[in-house]
């Protein structure tokens, strides 16, 4: 048995699965702020000067607005709007001219502009310019600017709609790379963004703030686990609200974080959250999708780690995990399942009691392929580290139905573990004279299990040819087919493997034996 498995996706893109996790990079439109209440100097920005505010710029505008910027002794409000301007041709929703801009020259200028801290509007324009950069593929433009240490020193600002700017372009920063993330993380920006979480200026601010937070925590390779780990029990405090924005990129958060080593694991179960993670498991995907990942990490540790999430209420979600019509959500319980399966005697006892095992051999005969491998894992995890009587158990769930379902797959490793599954059962099957082979052969395994035998993988060649010969009497019939035929008079006896066939469907008790069939040759 190979036991616990961990995710094998450990090379996937930062900008992969959008959909389900969330985007690693926002753009701030023409309205910046992602929440509803409308920070007050952002509505003080743009109503400065009414004139200038409601021009519309262009493309055909960047050589006038740097002429401007060039200017000797360009004045506060010239300055702002100049800024102002370079920012708006930004924000446009549909391509922005990102690409011009930085033809033009004028990064250095915008960096430099974060540095007027006697001047927030203009420094607020700035870092709104440059976060619209950000949010497109010329991030790293930015870091070579030498603009991070200067966002991360603003997070400490005392102006809170400069901070969540600078927060949300860090957060950009971070959801672009791994190389990137860990330029910011190396900034010291981890500790003034997580104080802006506990004490936030206003709900924008912790809701940007925890987003970036989301995103620090982000991507492969992890960055260390002391870079994070001080998240954590913040991460835990916002769990307990019912923020569900923050609460679904608080979880995210915790799934990058959890997602490794058992030390990682024991990170996120010291904080204390496995109650309030668990109770997220609910009819909410935008929430259940990262709790149950977070979940699956844990249960992916050790016995200890894994009865940790157990005690905390995990089993009665599980029925309603497995029949939520996600896909994504459905493949996830049952790996979460087999997780635990790998476990204790004990924690085999719970999924085969409370973790509706007749619902996951209906999908692992019957579901998405996806769906299908992770109950065939569950199932195979109880038939080969399970008690005598737990295998029994799974095996009149119909274990053995299920597990051959799979056998004419294209798919080596699961027809390995499904192989693997059936070669324990019918080794309990010898050992309380159970007549398991007929349950395989009803269900037509035998004939897949004979197919493999011309399979290209030779560890599944061996498996198959093993399984036959230990239990459907191979090594009998291949003698029988190079001993001379016996002469009795007229008659010639021949060894003849037969295997009956019927309609298919699994009938206990069926005796599939193989008869001898006499020739008679006289004239």
């Amino acid at each position: 048995m190979e036991g616990r498995r961990r995710r094998t996706e450990t090379t996937i893109s930062l900008r992969k699965n959008k959909k389900d996790e969330g985007i690693a990079k926002r753009r701030a439109m023409a309205v910046a702020a992602p929440s509803p209440t409308m920070s007050t100097v952002m509505n003080d920005s743009i109503s400065a000067s009414t004139l200038e505010s409601k021009k519309v710029y262009s493309v055909a505008d960047i050589p006038s607005l740097k002429t401007a910027l060039q200017q000797p002794n360009i004045d506060d409000a010239a300055l702002l709007d100049v800024v102002r301007g370079f920012r708006k041709i930004l924000s446009v929703e549909v391509d922005p001219p990102v690409d011009e801009v930085l033809a033009s020259g004028v990064l250095p200028a915008f960096v430099q502009m974060l540095q007027l801290n006697d001047k927030p509007k203009v420094q607020f324009e700035a870092a709104w310019a440059l976060t619209n950069i950000a949010s497109t593929e010329q991030t790293k433009a930015i870091v070579d600017a030498g603009a991070v240490p200067h966002f991360t020193q603003l997070l400490s600002s005392s102006d809170p709609e400069v901070r969540e700017q600078c927060a949300w372009c860090l957060g950009n920063i971070a959801g672009d790379s791994a190389a990137l993330r860990n330029i910011v993380l190396s900034s010291g920006a981890m500790q003034p963004l997580l104080q802006n979480i506990v004490q936030p200026g206003n709900d924008s601010l912790f809701l940007n703030c925890v987003w970036a937070l989301s995103n620090f925590c982000r991507g492969k390779p992890q960055p260390e686990l002391s870079d994070v780990a001080p998240a954590v029990p913040i991460l835990a405090q916002i769990l307990k609200g019912n923020n569900a924005a923050a609460n679904a990129d608080t979880l995210w958060a915790l799934s990058y974080i959890s997602d490794g080593d058992d030390d990682r694991i024991q990170t996120v179960i010291d904080s204390g959250l496995c109650g309030d993670l668990v109770g997220t498991l609910g009819d909410d995907s935008n929430l259940a999708t990262p709790a149950l990942r977070t979940v699956g990490n844990i249960v992916s540790g050790n016995d200890e780690q894994t009865q940790a999430v157990i005690e905390a209420g995990l089993m009665s979600k599980m029925q309603g995990l497995l029949n939520n019509p996600k896909r994504m959500i459905r493949k996830e319980a049952c790996w979460v399942l087999s997780n635990i399966a790998a476990g204790t005697h004990s924690q085999i006892s719970v999924v085969l009691k409370k973790g509706g095992m007749q619902r996951v051999i209906e999908m692992a005969t019957s579901s998405e392929w996806e769906v299908r491998k992770e109950a065939i894992w569950v199932v195979s995890n109880i038939a080969t580290g399970g008690t005598d009587k737990q295998v029994m158990s799974v095996v009149e769930a119909g274990a053995i139905e299920a597990v051959c379902s799979i056998l004419n797959a294209h798919d080596t490793k699961m027809l390995l573990v499904a192989l693997d599954a059936v070669d324990h059962i019918l080794k309990l099957g010898v050992k309380l004279n159970k007549d398991y082979p007929s349950f395989v052969d009803e269900c037509e395994g035998l004939s897949m299990i004979e197919d493999l035998q011309e399979h290209e993988s030779d560890e599944v060649y061996q498996k198959a040819v093993m399984i036959i010969e230990t239990y459907f009497g191979a090594d009998d019939g291949e003698e029988n087919e190079n001993i001379a035929p016996e002469n009795n008079g007229s008659t010639f006896s021949f060894g003849v493997s037969q295997k009956t066939a019927d309609d298919g469907k699994c009938v206990n008790g069926h005796n599939n034996s193989q008869p001898m069939a006499t020739f008679n040759f006289s004239n």
